[in-house]
């Protein structure tokens, strides 16, 4: 009731808590656990540990205060019954897959109008009609049931697919026939994130998921992802498991198959800097696949290797003693020992000045997509690694998806930039011809925003890139809002992309600034382990010093910027406000790591110890507590306006970071600034969100923007 009354309270006083000023918001009261972990002789406060536990009453309780605080606060924004009229039309832009083409059948999603979540369509004939294979809006009125991920069999009469609810991403796999539209009765639990690869006669296939809880110690339900092999019709609880025993349960293996069903290739990744890989003869397997030995391509090396085996040659692609990549052949009539054996591998595309994204092997076609200075290019190469041709791309921008047939003679491409709504174009490898093949549909005019890329001096001299959008015609004189994003971590390249609802911010005179941090994928490898553990404040100090860019330039002052990062990105503006709390006006943080002293014992999080270290280790802990966002609190700071935003589904980043974060920030801040938490009930991380939760929460985003930098 206390916390009840606390936010009627506010009613009064709205428009002066919106913008942060004359008074401080009445906070929801916040009980404080007198608790003191001693971590390797260091001791470390954690008034807040009883918020780690969402499940309870009193956690239930304050976080429905809080949620009723943000929205009679974002509730009375002037203007935001407009702001949220415009996002809606925004988000009827839609949104439109690659096309998986198999045998004469093309595979892809798309989302029109009012719809919650993409449609499956299939198509007969490139040139047939569409019919929708799996409308999932049917399934779920709020749309919080959610596509996860699709794979056809070879010849396109099968498909296996995920389904999962509330955000939560564990997928449970359902098969369909593709001619009657109706699902077989298999089914199969825990499939997230499912790596799958069909048989050739459609009897079965290999694919990757979690046991089954109770079967490991509690905690641990969300590793021990093995590779099973299911026949139609079968149990699950009697696949056979191919890959994973004995191994780290940390490893997240993935599979492909050789278009003759000759060669299985299982690639383990060990966290975004090392992985292995793994061949079996399928052919020759014995009657019992756990007894199967796979043979390794590479193992016990710190590099990454992704192998996909074609019917008489494996390829490899590598950063080994590459950190820009290159790829490599291995020939299978070696003899077995041989095969991890470098010296034997066949260099086909060597290492360049930009860096080596992926290929795809496609009829006799190499088609190698590249990194030049964060935007994509396409080479079309022959199996000898001989340049074909240099593939036109509409502008700078980025390529979505790749995808063909291993012995077909087309590609499909996706391609989308800042102002360039999301297009799929075909290439005719017989002809050597390109089309559209289909665009989303939009009234954003491309010729009214100007992008531009920038580099600027970090704190120890590195030159760090960052994209610059705008509508013609701002003048930069330090009046414009101006809103910061950055991630930089995991090896995740920002590259150029189409994100509908920015433009209401666009359309207002806004400058969207995109920096592309020490810790992402822009520059290879090098570029990626500048911004990791021991390394990681470099990433901190790149956005401060894209921040302090972008005021010392007049593009905007510091009572006008506002930033923005979710997830790794939360980490990120999370420490920065904490190191710099006078650099920006607002700050959005998104589903975030905060509290990184703990932050391993939660959901999934043990996977990301290759990137952040390992807080049980005091050489890691070290690095980790001198910047862990939630220790770095200190009381009697004038914080920026902080908007923090999670959701009770999500089973990636547990949602006690930003709970605890936002409690502590609330009592410690001294200025008026509203820090405020957004907990959503039907959500999780943010994949397969539906429409309508999108906009509510886009509502509250940039209401809490606008409000922040005077923008009406």
């Amino acid at each position: 009731m206390r916390w009840i009354l606390a936010v009627m309270l506010l009613t009064g006083s709205i428009n002066a808590m919106t913008l942060g000023q004359d008074k401080k918001p009445a906070y929801p009261p916040t009980k404080t656990d007198n608790v003191v972990d001693v971590l390797h002789g260091v001791e470390v406060v954690d008034p807040y540990r009883w918020l780690e536990d969402g499940k309870s009453t009193d956690t239930l309780e304050w976080v429905d205060a809080q949620n009723k605080l943000t929205q009679t606060i974002l509730g009375n924004v002037p203007g935001r019954d407009k702001i949220r009229e415009r996002l809606g039309s925004l988000l009827e832009i839609g949104s439109l897959g690659v096309p998986t083409p198999k045998k004469g059948r093309y595979f892809y999603t798309k989302r029109e109008g009012t719809q919650n979540q993409a449609v499956l369509y299939v198509r007969d004939g490139v040139h047939g009609k569409d019919r929708a294979l799996l409308d999932i809006n049917a399934l779920a009125k709020d749309g919080t049931i959610a596509l996860d991920w699709y794979y056809p069999s070879k010849d396109g009469k099968l498909l296996a697919y995920g389904l999962s609810k509330d955000g939560s991403e564990v997928s449970t796999l359902h098969i369909r026939n593709v001619d009657t539209g109706k699902d077989l009765p298999d089914k199969i639990e825990r499939t997230r994130a499912c790596s799958l690869a069909w048989l050739n006669n459609n009897s079965g296939f290999y694919y990757t998921r979690y046991p089954a809880v109770g079967s490991v110690p509690k905690g641990k339900e969300n590793y021990y992802r093995h590779v099973y092999l299911h026949h139609i019709g079968g149990d699950p609880k009697d696949d056979a498991r191919v890959f994973g025993d004995g191994r780290n349960p940390e490893d997240w293996p993935s599979v492909n198959l050789s278009q003759n069903g000759k060669w299985l290739a299982v690639n383990v990744h060990q966290g975004w800097a090392k992985s292995e890989c793994y061949v079996l003869n399928v052919s020759k397997a014995r009657s019992e696949p756990g007894d199967w030995k796979p043979v390794p391509i590479a193992e016990n090396t710190a590099a990454l290797f992704d192998v996909t085996v074609r019917n008489d040659r494996f390829y490899i692609h590598t950063n080994f003693e590459a950190p820009r990549y290159r790829l490599f052949e291995v020939d299978p009539k070696l003899p077995r020992e041989q095969w991890s054996d470098k010296s034997k591998w066949k260099e086909v595309l060597p290492q360049r000045a930009d860096k080596l994204e992926g290929v795809r092997f496609i009829g006799t076609s190499l088609i190698a997509e590249y990194m030049h200075n964060a935007t994509n290019r396409l080479h079309r190469y022959d199996l000898a690694g001989k340049l074909v041709e240099e593939i036109d791309l509409p502008t700078l921008g980025t390529i979505a998806a790749i995808n063909g047939e291993p012995d077909g003679d087309e590609v499909f491409f996706g391609f989308q930039s800042f102002a360039v709504a999301p297009s799929v174009y075909r290439i005719d490898l017989k002809k050597g011809s390109q089309k559209l093949w289909d665009r989303v549909q939009t009234e954003i005019n491309p010729e009214a925003y100007v992008v531009e890329q920038i580099k600027y001096k970090s704190k120890d001299g590195t030159e760090v890139p960052m994209f610059l959008t705008y509508k013609k015609g701002i003048k930069k004189d330090g009046t414009n809002p101006t809103l910061l994003y950055g991630y930089g971590g995991f090896n995740i390249s920002l590259t150029p992309t189409f994100a509908t609802t920015r433009f209401l911010f666009l359309e207002k005179g806004g400058v969207l600034a995109i920096a592309n941090l020490r810790g992402g994928g822009e520059y290879g490898e090098d570029w990626h382990r500048a911004g990791m553990l021991d390394k990681k404040q470099n990433t901190f100090d790149d956005f401060i010093a894209a921040a302090e860019w972008l005021i010392a330039s007049k593009i905007t002052t510091r009572a006008k910027l506002a930033i923005q990062g979710g997830s790794n990105g939360g980490l990120l503006v999370g420490a920065v406000t904490t190191q710099r709390p006078e650099l920006f006006k607002a700050v959005v943080c998104q589903v975030p790591l905060l509290d990184m002293t703990r932050y391993h014992k939660f959901l999934i999080a043990r996977l990301w110890m290759p990137e952040y270290g390992n807080p049980d280790k005091k050489e890691d802990f070290e690095w980790i507590h001198a910047y862990s966002p939630y220790q770095k609190v200190k009381t009697g700071t004038a914080y920026p306006a902080m908007l923090i935003t999670t959701a009770a589904s999500d089973t990636r980043v547990d949602p006690l970071h930003a709970r605890k974060m936002a409690a502590r920030l609330q009592v410690a801040s001294a200025s008026n600034a509203p820090i405020l938490l957004r907990q959503e009930t039907r959500a999780g991380h943010g994949a397969g969100k539906p429409r309508g939760l999108i906009l509510d929460e886009q509502t509250d985003i940039w209401s809490f923007v606008f409000a922040q930098l005077g923008m009406q």
